[in-house]
């Protein structure tokens, strides 16, 4: 059975609030603003974030635990980040050397007359090439 005169009042975005209702809190997964009646809304909204703050604290866990926490999570960090500085060293790396070995394969397997400039400082001629 319900009670005529109910004393929690949930009112959505564009919702109408009764007048001498004041917002205790607002859900915003739920997009709904809680409203107690005025001086009752205050005193609702201090119990419900002392209760909040003591699960909270009874939650936490000891010092040492939060301390290794915080040097578990420092130490993921600085792996992440070396690990992201050798994938792109070794990437460029890579790059660096393929550019490197095409650059090689073409001045090989260009047909110039590079190794003629010795020849232009001895008194052996050269011999004649077979086209």
């Amino acid at each position: 059975m319900k009670t005529p005169f109910r004393l929690r009042k949930e009112v959505g975005h564009g919702g109408v609030v009764p007048s001498g209702w004041g917002m205790a809190w607002y859900e915003p997964p739920r997009r709904v603003g809680v409203y107690y009646p005025a001086p009752l809304h205050w005193v609702l909204r201090a119990l419900r974030e002392v209760s909040y703050r003591l699960r909270v604290a009874l939650r936490a866990p000891r010092i040492e635990r939060a301390q290794a926490f915080e040097m578990n999570r420092a130490y993921s960090d600085r792996q992440r980040l070396a690990d992201e500085y050798a994938r792109g060293y070794m990437c460029g790396w890579q790059e660096c050397y393929e550019a490197c070995l095409v650059v090689m394969e073409d001045e090989i397997s260009r047909n110039s007359d590079v190794w003629d400039v010795g020849d232009l400082f001895s008194d052996i001629p050269k011999p004649q090439r077979k086209n």
